[in-house]
């Protein structure tokens, strides 16, 4: 069990992994904290790690290493790096992961399958998290807001090793879960992901965005291309706070669809993070955003399913041009996409 006296290692000390490993230390988890950026390394072990925002505010002592300076072993180890640095850091990862040990995806996308191909899918978890966190510098994360955080076999199997996970993530959401569908849990964030990369196209926030009723069936119809994958491969989809897809899905009516993004709207306005992520990535950190590692596996279960995706494939195509400074951010980037609807 990954309880108070078993060592955990959480690789990828940035948004999620660095505020979900300030909570277990703090809970009296012994943790070990992986990053590639020195500099956030030397701070934490300098200053200690902070934690600033709404939900919660404190400044907790880690113990944090670069991933040359990692020994040992480990059985539980929580990976929480960006999707393209996934192969990297599993590879990293094996020579220090014990022969009955695991690794739990706490990552946004489908990380599972890459996971599994390099330690074997015996020893991977999958997870579906959906807070709200923020790198903001070396040695601080900003948590904006609470939300779940689920984890599951992916076969589906509910051993005791996965309730063990949750329970200790516990300590850091209590209203964590274990779950027997974890990949209902992923595609209806895959889904919800379509709305949040819509975010990127322009300067506005968040509930800006989902509060647009001129961009509804647009937002709309991006959510649903993904969801059609989902219900093709007969993938049960999981409602989760906040967004219910059951809202989108084949019969849902306009009133349906409405209350949904009422509740997107709702939650956004109450929480400390306006912006996507993805938005962050490209307009704050100047960096690639994660197209590649969560738009594009969408976009080719798509293609293998035979599903007509035109406004995902076009909204990649818009990243990527924002990406490399040949196109603006913009409400004319709505406009296109949705002139492609008419």
């Amino acid at each position: 069990m990954a309880g108070e006296s078993e060592p955990v290692l959480i690789w990828g000390a940035g948004a999620i992994g660095g505020t979900i490993g300030a909570f277990l230390t703090r809970a009296g988890f012994d943790v070990t904290l992986v990053d590639a950026v020195a500099g956030h390394v030397d701070a934490m072990n300098a200053k200690g790690l902070t934690i600033t925002g709404p939900v919660d505010a404190f400044t907790i002592p880690v113990r944090a290493v670069t991933p040359d300076q990692v020994r040992g072993t480990w059985r539980c180890v929580l990976l929480c790096v960006k999707g393209q640095d996934t192969r990297t850091a599993t590879g990293m990862i094996k020579p220090h992961l014990a022969a009955d040990g695991y690794v739990a995806s706490i990552q946004n996308g489908l990380n599972e399958a890459a996971i599994a191909a390099i330690v074997g899918p015996q020893r991977t978890i999958g997870a579906f998290i959906n807070f709200d966190a923020d790198y903001h510098g070396p040695g601080e994360i900003h948590f904006g807001g609470r939300s779940s955080v689920v984890v599951g076999e992916i076969d589906g199997v509910m051993r005791p090793r996965v309730r063990e996970l949750a329970a200790m993530l516990q300590r850091f959401e209590p209203d964590a879960i274990a779950t027997g569908n974890i990949q209902g849990f992923l595609w209806s964030k895959l889904a919800y992901l379509s709305l949040l990369w819509a975010n990127v196209l322009v300067e506005a926030e968040l509930p800006e965005v989902f509060g647009s009723t001129t961009y509804r069936p647009l937002l709309t119809g991006l959510t649903r291309e993904v969801i059609r994958i989902a219900e093709r491969r007969g993938i049960a989809l999981e409602a989760f706070d906040p967004f219910d897809p059951r809202g989108f899905m084949r019969g849902s009516t306009a009133a349906d669809t409405d209350r949904g993004f009422e509740r997107l709207v709702e939650n956004r306005v109450k929480s400390a993070k306006k912006h996507s992520g993805m938005w962050r990535d490209l307009a704050v950190r100047k960096r690639k955003t994660e197209a590649d590692t969560l738009l594009v596996p969408m976009l080719e279960a798509a293609q293998a399913e035979g599903i007509a995706t035109p406004l995902n494939s076009a909204m990649l195509a818009m990243v990527r041009e924002l990406e490399s400074g040949t196109r603006r951010q913009g409400w004319s980037n709505f406009d296109e996409l949705a002139a492609l609807m008419r």
